[in-house]
């Protein structure tokens, strides 16, 4: 191999969706600790759009990739790389670089995809299953009976936690945007109950709860239901914050105004108040585990002892409509994980 043209989508820098730009790069050939992996399937990840609009910390400066995960076929390895071999079906995790058609990395960041998954399945499992993972039983300490509130429930993430959850027997709350996701996530997925938010979410999760206490919230909304499901956390409980939703835009770039009003109008939790509440706030990003590769691989491991069902797939694009994939993953109308397929 002596090296490669790959696709790749790329933004000259952040700020509008509208600059992603379908490009050919050369590709040289993998370092001695990497594999080249041709990929055949990309996941989106609410990371790449905060990222590609300049919301997001972690994102590079200048030109960048968007794109936290994928799967594929193993086209080269490197001359230290014994794991794999030319041929492997992987699926990965990236620090951006996600949105191409070949990418060179490192081999620790690869592993085989599970007997029987498609592409599409791979490319949904690693950025979601570990951030639900780790945030529940690593920061949320979820064990046997605890009853939790999991909000975007039929998104990717919250679909794998609803899982990871029944796996220690726990009562789940899952809340959507839209009353079309309900049955879904009642009938398929298993969800003990089910919320619409709306202005009436706080009498709504007193109802689903029923006189149980309410033990620990995955929470990626942001605003008025950020603090209505703090409010209702019973003593000792956690809330792992992994996103804010609430800020996110339909558009191409930030709102900025908006985002100014919900910023002013954000939850205030004065830390001074939580030990007599006697309750825990805690934040999550995936990104800064990614620099952590032992804990990761740890919390992989883990993860996979579960024996969860492979991810469900909601919408598949190809390749060359990734701005119509990115679109309606913005609108919060999807269902499960947002694909995008690569032909080789």
């Amino acid at each position: 191999m002596n090296g490669i043209k790959r696709q790749v989508y790329r933004m000259p820098k952040a700020g509008s969706i509208k600059h992603l730009t379908l490009q050919q790069e050369p590709l040289p050939e993998p370092a001695s600790d990497e594999v080249c992996v041709a990929v055949r399937a990309i996941g989106l990840n609410f990371a790449d759009i905060f990222a590609m609009q300049g919301l997001y910390s972690a994102t590079p400066p200048g030109s960048f990739i968007p794109g936290l995960e994928f799967s594929g076929e193993v086209l080269a390895v490197g001359s230290n790389v014994t794991a794999l071999k030319k041929g492997d079906r992987v699926m990965g995790a990236t620090k951006f670089g996600g949105y191409v058609s070949h990418i060179n990395i490192n081999h620790r960041y690869i592993i085989p995809l599970s007997e029987g998954w498609s592409f599409e399945q791979g490319a949904g499992f690693l950025v979601q299953g570990l951030t639900a993972f780790y945030a529940l039983t690593e920061l949320g300490n979820l064990h046997r009976g605890m009853n939790v509130l999991i909000h975007s429930a039929a998104g990717g993430v919250g679909i794998m936690a609803n899982r990871i959850c029944k796996k220690f027997n726990a009562y789940t709350i899952g809340t959507v945007g839209s009353k079309g996701k309900v049955d879904f996530l009642l009938n398929s997925e298993g969800y003990d109950a089910v919320i619409v938010r709306d202005e009436h979410f706080a009498a709504k999760l007193a109802t689903a709860l029923d006189g149980r206490p309410l033990h620990l919230v995955l929470e990626c909304i942001g605003g008025p239901i950020l603090q209505q499901s703090w409010n209702a956390m019973a003593p000792m409980g956690r809330m792992i914050a992994y996103g804010s939703a609430s800020f996110t835009s339909h558009g191409a770039k930030p709102d900025y105004l908006r985002l100014a009003w919900r910023f002013l109008r954000r939850p205030k939790i004065d830390p001074l108040r939580l030990p007599s509440q006697n309750k825990s706030l805690m934040g999550f990003n995936l990104i800064f585990l990614y620099e952590q590769t032992d804990l990761m691989l740890h919390m992989l491991q883990r993860l996979q002892a579960l024996q969860l069902d492979p991810q469900h797939v909601g919408h598949v694009f190809p390749f060359a409509q990734m701005h119509d994939a990115i679109h309606l993953f913005q609108q919060g109308n999807t269902v499960g994980k947002v694909v995008v397929m690569v032909d080789q």
